[in-house]
């Protein structure tokens, strides 16, 4: 899949992973819509990159939100997007059973809520729209990319609803990619390790040092431009297909 000249749509996209992503597929010559909330800095973003950037403001758990945003990709370049890159997240720690009691059900809930479910909203409406596109001459309709995490399969105490969101993009990846097949649309799953994003804003740049030095090699965090670079390499080689790529530095993360 090319990545000029087509329309991609990436969620969560004002900061973070998502931002980098956006700025690289732009950058390739596509066409970006930046979906996330109305407090994001999405409007400034759309406005820097220009005349083939919107922002759509919404929540990747709301159909009617994903629809516009969808709406306002295809006004872009009268078109159906072809690329999709969800980096839409949140996450929190909580012990199963902890000092204050047990783990606060509506928490574990919204973390499933945005992260699987929001993920898989996204995936349902977007491929809907990438079947409508007349093939490409390599055969292909679309491209998805979705962001689980190394605590799918690290998950570390106090991860039990953010390893299983993710955990949950993970499993699904594969029967997502066998089920669009026969539609010519590809589903690929990036599982980032340690990466220097916004969660880790309130660290103190010693923290930070520390934290990267957790990392076999490189030692360091790695950079949303890293992960931005894999998203656009799968959008562009077609035999990636149902499958979870570890983004880590070899990293295995210990219980806590």
């Amino acid at each position: 899949m090319k990545i000029a000249g087509n329309v991609a749509l990436v969620t969560g996209g004002a900061s973070g992973l998502g931002l980098a992503t956006v700025r690289r597929l732009h950058d390739g010559g596509a066409s970006v819509v930046i979906l996330d909330l109305p407090r994001s800095d999405g409007t400034a973003i759309a406005k820097e990159l220009g005349a083939r950037a919107a922002f759509s403001a919404g929540d990747v758990t709301s159909p009617d939100d994903v629809e516009a945003a969808l709406d306002a990709a295809q006004a872009l370049a009268d078109g159906p997007p072809r690329i999709l890159v969800n980096c839409a997240g949140i996450g929190n720690a909580a012990r199963t059973a902890g000092r204050d009691g047990p783990f606060p059900l509506d928490a574990f809930t919204r973390v499933i809520q945005v992260n699987l479910i929001g993920t898989f909203n996204a995936i349902r409406l977007t491929a809907v729209r990438m079947s409508q596109a007349p093939e490409e001459e390599d055969g292909e309709r679309g491209v998805i990319v979705n962001t689980a995490s190394v605590a799918a399969f690290d998950g570390q105490i106090g991860q039990a609803a953010y390893s299983a969101s993710k955990g949950g993009i993970v499993g699904m990846t594969l029967p997502i990619a066998r089920d669009l097949a026969r539609l010519k649309i590809r589903v690929m799953t990036i599982a980032p390790g340690l990466f220097q994003t916004p969660l880790l804003g309130g660290l103190s740049e010693e923290q930070i040092k520390s934290i990267g030095a957790q990392v076999p090699h490189p030692a360091r965090l790695g950079q949303p431009a890293e992960y931005a670079a894999l998203a656009a390499h799968i959008v562009e080689n077609p035999m990636l297909n149902g499958e979870t790529i570890r983004l880590d530095g070899a990293i295995r993360m210990a219980p806590r």
